[in-house]
């Protein structure tokens, strides 16, 4: 395999020290150790960094696990929902233009991530001035999303502006990957070739799950002892449709071997504890948030795991949770509660139960169906959870599956 050097581009892209890690951060990990010189760039501000860095000048390079992380200095705005927002996107796509004379290595791909479209004429320029592979990746399909999730026109000149951008994404670039699976349908309808599309879902770090750290006690006290656990460990977000959760507990309530753990924290938190509390439940806990490496000693103490979005049409591309994996390698019996068109992996795998979005009725029953079964049935179902999750979602895999898209490797 010849080695190259590769530009990962991701606005929102982050270390586990300043936010999540995530996909972008292990692929760049996974690359260099196939022996690749990657660069992985960043906006030095974001709302989804904990802890965003201090960047005194225009970059901030340094060395991480294999590969460089590049910080572009970008301004700072309140919230997610800021139009001050607006002006991050477009400090950052400008300032790409400004990393020829930052970076030495020139590079021989440059991949652009949204969802943030403005960016990608930044990195445009740079393929175009290096005369290097461009690779579109889609994560979420903006302007869609904000059409049919945050209500906007159409016809309003900024969504018009995105579509623009969209459009030229997919007709300029060489390649374009996304996470969705089923997103091709909606890129050809864009006037994408359909052979320029390779799907790349997202997955979990082997590195990660294997350092399975224990639960502190205060964590373990908060847990139940000797019940069935369905278990829930991520956001509070809207759209994970918990309270859908919640109204299934209300549904088996008279079972008392069953209780609900809710892991995590979130802007529906409170609401969700409203809820509990409206209904007068004892057979819900909420758990604080836990670090990532605990994540599999807290899905161990789970006998399911719950999975849910809301019932979204915009789903019907596919979607790719990242805790869906770390559900599957846990060996987790799961409960998919997501409608994504022709993206059914609980299904496929053999998994667990698929059912339909936003309905507590067919949640309580695929609670019951689980429960009922014995332990080496819902065992059967987790190892093939496993399996699955090796075969298709480890990120050394996905990495190797990246690059020879990216690049025509073997």
């Amino acid at each position: 395999m010849t080695k190259k050097t590769i530009w990962l581009i991701n606005q929102y892209a982050s270390t586990p020290e300043t936010g999540m890690g995530g996909r972008h951060y292990y692929l760049a990990r996974e690359l260099a150790k196939q022996g690749h010189k990657v660069y992985l760039i960043a906006a030095s501000y974001t709302h989804l960094l904990r802890h965003p860095p201090s960047v005194e000048q225009a970059y901030k390079t340094h060395l991480i696990e294999g590969f460089s992380f590049v910080w572009v200095k970008v301004p700072s705005y309140p919230e997610a929902h800021s139009k001050k927002r607006i002006f991050n996107w477009f400090a950052f796509a400008w300032k790409l233009r400004g990393l020829k004379n930052v970076i030495a290595d020139s590079p021989d791909a440059v991949l652009y991530s949204s969802p943030s479209l403005v960016g990608f004429l930044g990195a445009r320029y740079l393929a175009r001035y290096y005369k290097a592979r461009l690779a579109f990746e889609v994560r979420d399909i903006w302007p869609l999303t904000l059409v049919e999730l945050g209500g906007y026109s159409p016809r309003h000149p900024f969504i018009r502006f995105l579509q623009w951008v969209e459009d030229k994404a997919y007709r300029e670039a060489d390649f374009v990957f996304s996470n969705l699976k089923n997103s091709v349908d909606h890129m050809v309808e864009r006037g994408m070739e359909q052979a320029k599309f390779s799907w790349v879902a997202n997955g979990f770090s082997m590195d990660e799950v294997a350092q399975k750290q224990g639960l502190s006690s205060a964590t373990s006290e908060q847990l139940p002892d000797g019940k069935f656990v369905v278990g829930y460990a991520g956001t509070f977000g809207l759209a994970n449709a918990l309270d859908s959760l919640i109204l299934a507990a209300d549904i088996i309530k008279n079972n008392t071997d069953i209780v609900i753990v809710l892991v995590g924290d979130g802007k529906e938190k409170e609401a969700l504890e409203r809820l509990v509390e409206e209904k007068k439940l004892s057979n819900v806990r909420f758990v604080n948030a836990i670090p990532k490496v605990q994540v599999q000693s807290m899905l161990n103490r789970f006998d399911v795991c719950f999975i849910g979005l809301t019932g979204d049409p915009l789903f019907r591309f596919g979607v790719s949770p990242n805790k869906l994996f770390d559900y599957f390698y846990s060996g987790k019996p799961i409960i998919y509660a997501i409608e994504s068109g022709a993206y059914t992996p609980v299904t496929d795998s053999q998994s667990g139960i698929q059912i339909p979005a936003e309905n507590p009725e067919a949640i309580a029953e695929a609670i019951m169906k689980l429960y009922k079964m014995s332990t080496s049935e819902r065992e059967d179902l987790g190892n093939n959870g496993r399996r699955y999750a090796l075969e298709n979602h480890e990120y050394a895999s996905l990495a190797k599956k990246l690059t020879q898209a990216l690049l025509g490797d073997k």
